[in-house]
């Protein structure tokens, strides 16, 4: 009876062995660890806005303004809605109101090639000079800019 004895304590003993070594095995393969990665990302690109429009701007005429885009990088730029921010004189015309230029806003959503070439939109805007009834000569022969903006 004494032999019988000892046989099922070395069993527990190697059963208990066993099933502390699987669950070490198992705390191995669920396990979990840390670390760090670096990455340098793009600053983002900018894009350049120009309006070209034919000559003819008149008081009570709309002009089609042709919106051309030149990103600044070699990057993807996204042009939601263009708007015209402000519109400048040549000095020779400073006495030309700019508040008579209006453009609604260009709905493009456009993005522009990759390489940083010249891009123009397949959008275009409408800039009118609003005809105040009031003398405008101030405005004869002046050259503008439009300054262009894009969300």
């Amino acid at each position: 009876m004494h032999k019988w004895l000892k046989r099922p304590a070395v069993i527990s003993i190697g059963l208990a062995s066993a099933l502390s070594v699987s669950g070490i095995a198992f705390a191995y393969w669920t396990s979990t660890g840390s670390g760090t990665v670096n990455a340098n990302l793009s600053s983002g690109s900018s894009v350049t806005l120009t309006g070209v429009i034919a000559d003819g701007l008149a008081p009570g005429v709309d002009e089609t303004v042709t919106i051309k885009a030149t990103p600044s990088s070699t990057e993807i730029v996204k042009i939601g809605t263009v708007t015209l921010s402000s519109v400048t004189v040549d000095a020779g015309h400073s006495a030309c109101d700019t508040s008579w230029f209006t453009m609604a806003n260009v709905v493009a959503n456009e993005e522009t090639p990759a390489g940083g070439a010249l891009y123009t939109l397949t959008h275009t805007g409408t800039l009118q000079m609003t005809d105040t009834a009031t003398n405008q000569n101030a405005c004869k022969g002046a050259t503008i800019t439009l300054h262009l903006s894009s969300s």
